[in-house]
């Protein structure tokens, strides 16, 4: 049975912090290979987390650059693996800009889909800051982005075993 062990949001907030302008040598960097972003997302949701999912192509999780799901660096397969995650893992729904919180998830898309993860890492009255990879930035404000539409991902908890 499933247990809720809740996300730690200062752990992944720690982790952005450390890693956000660097690299942790502990994952391959795909920045040469459509893009680091989704890949710096689920390492800070990892922290947070601790808790990897094992499913075989539709879980969540990273043991090396060529053993992985897709869902550790596409922006889609994330998505999708934590607003829809009954299993095993972090999850998260899909929220509005003001349900958003530091540790949470905005990925950022065009009228073709969507394209850059970011993680935030502050919110205040008038922005929302965020760190990233590809594009490295840490306490970036998130209007400083050129994109058309924006979904937030608020991570609502972790379930373990």
């Amino acid at each position: 049975m499933l247990k809720e062990t809740g996300y730690r949001r200062k752990d992944a907030l720690l982790y952005a912090k450390q890693w956000a302008l660097s690299r942790n040598p502990r994952y391959l960097d795909f920045e040469n290979m459509g893009g680091d972003c989704t890949n710096f997302a689920s390492q800070c949701i990892y922290a947070g987390s601790g808790v990897m999912n094992y499913t075989p192509t539709t879980g969540w999780y990273y043991n090396s650059g060529w053993d992985r799901t897709p869902s550790w660096t596409g922006v889609e397969y994330l998505y999708k693996f934590l607003v829809g995650n009954k299993s095993v893992g972090p999850y998260a729904v899909e929220t509005e800009e003001a349900g958003a919180q530091p540790g949470d998830i905005v990925q950022l898309g065009n009228a073709d889909g969507f394209y850059h993860s970011t993680v935030i890492v502050y919110v205040s009255p008038e922005h929302i800051f965020v760190a990233a990879h590809t594009y490295d930035a840490y306490m970036r404000p998130l209007d400083s982005y050129i994109y058309e539409k924006a979904r937030f991902l608020h991570i609502q908890g972790v379930h373990s075993w």
